[in-house]
């Protein structure tokens, strides 16, 4: 057990039976009171993101999340299929529980699967991927006033704003936090 005071982004604990991965801490402390964690978590399990605030002295217990290379296959009607790279096992995940990744899986993409005592939580994107532009607006001549982008289409159906000289058929990377336009592949 430890003190959530301790907390870090990035850290994964467990608090009243709910597994949590710390997004960030806000650790405040006044004239005449035991300091305060404010913590923005996220539930690995519903996916829902919360503030929680703890006092200092609160204990919560640290965990360690496995992590397993896996190749992402293909998707049937409902799921989402991957191979594990060694065993050559498959395993299929729910796709309404993968919504923002399923924007950045392309076939054969290496991706790490977050287990939790043989509990699959879901999956760990790199911070950028490169993907390919299906359909791209034509650039518009003297529109540079501001910063000059335009509307694109990825392989996987992203949408996302990309600059000017950018053309169908590129590779771009994009980032998988927020999903926009990080350069040229």
């Amino acid at each position: 057990m430890i003190n959530v005071t301790e907390l870090r982004p990035g850290n994964y604990f467990i608090d009243e039976g709910v597994l949590y991965l710390v997004l960030d801490i806000l650790l405040n402390k006044t004239a005449m009171r035991k300091m305060v964690a404010k913590i923005k978590a996220k539930n690995l399990r519903t996916g829902a993101i919360l503030d929680l605030s703890r006092n200092s002295g609160y204990l919560v217990e640290p965990v360690r999340l496995d992590k397993k290379k896996m190749t992402y296959l293909y998707d049937t009607d409902n799921t989402l299929v991957f191979m594990d790279q060694v065993t050559f096992d498959q395993i299929e995940l729910e796709k309404d529980k993968m919504v923002w990744e399923r924007n950045f899986l392309v076939s054969n993409a290496e991706i790490e699967i977050l287990a939790y005592e043989d509990e699959i939580l879901g999956l760990s994107l790199p911070p950028k991927v490169a993907l390919e532009i299906i359909e791209c607006e034509p650039a518009v001549r003297g529109d540079t006033v501001n910063k000059a982008m335009k509307d694109a289409i990825l392989e996987t159906g992203l949408k996302l704003r990309v600059p000017l000289f950018i053309e169908s058929g590129e590779t771009i990377l994009v980032r998988t936090d927020n999903g926009q336009y990080d350069g040229r592949a």
